[in-house]
């Protein structure tokens, strides 16, 4: 969708960024411990996330990995933001709120994605909260053409006690549901800018 903004729109919207302090790892969960590890085998922390998990490309979910889960974990929140928006606050990509601790990642193509809607029979989908496109999908990056390098925030929750939340929650509702339950986090930093 934002791929249809002229390159010399995004240009002019450059200096226009969310933030990374409106994350919510920083924002919302600043004060809890960084004790999650969280990789992709497709990319390195704070490295290019590559186009196929794009809008670019088949925008399928990119494959994950996390350890270091604090004892008394009762669930997993997946959580990922896009600090490079041009809007107020970060674009949500991607809510999941009910991961089993006992998982230690999610493959490659395993969340729905537009066009990828068959995933959303999975065993997760009834876990998938709403993107900033009021969607319980994988959102694949989309920056403005012209707007330069975007950094998505891969957010890793550990939760103290599970989330009673209604179907497919929003971001508000989600953060407001983990307030006070959050016992450990990690992230993991991708970045891309529309070639």
């Amino acid at each position: 969708m934002l791929e249809k903004i002229p390159h010399v729109v995004g240009e002019a919207l450059s200096g226009i960024k969310a933030g990374v302090e409106k994350t919510a790892y920083d924002a919302a969960f600043g004060d809890v411990p960084d004790t999650l590890t969280l990789t992709s085998p497709a990319f390195a922390d704070h490295g290019e996330i590559p186009a196929r998990f794009t809008a670019d490309g088949p925008g399928l979910s990119p494959p994950l990995a996390w350890s270091g889960l604090p004892t008394g974990t009762a669930a997993l929140v997946l959580l990922v933001e896009d600090a490079g928006s041009p809007t107020p606050q970060p674009l949500v990509h991607l809510i999941v709120w009910t991961l089993s601790p006992a998982t230690a990642g999610l493959d490659e193509g395993a969340l729905p994605s537009p066009d990828r809607p068959e995933a959303a029979g999975s065993s997760l989908e009834p876990s998938l909260g709403k993107n900033s496109f009021l969607r319980p999908e994988w959102l694949p990056p989309d920056p403005p053409s012209g707007h330069g390098r975007h950094d998505y925030h891969f957010q890793l929750y550990a939760m103290g006690s599970s989330l009673d939340l209604p179907a497919h929650p929003g971001r508000g509702a989600l953060l407001d549901a983990m307030r006070g339950r959050v016992i450990g986090k990690g992230r993991l930093v991708g970045g891309y800018a529309r070639p």
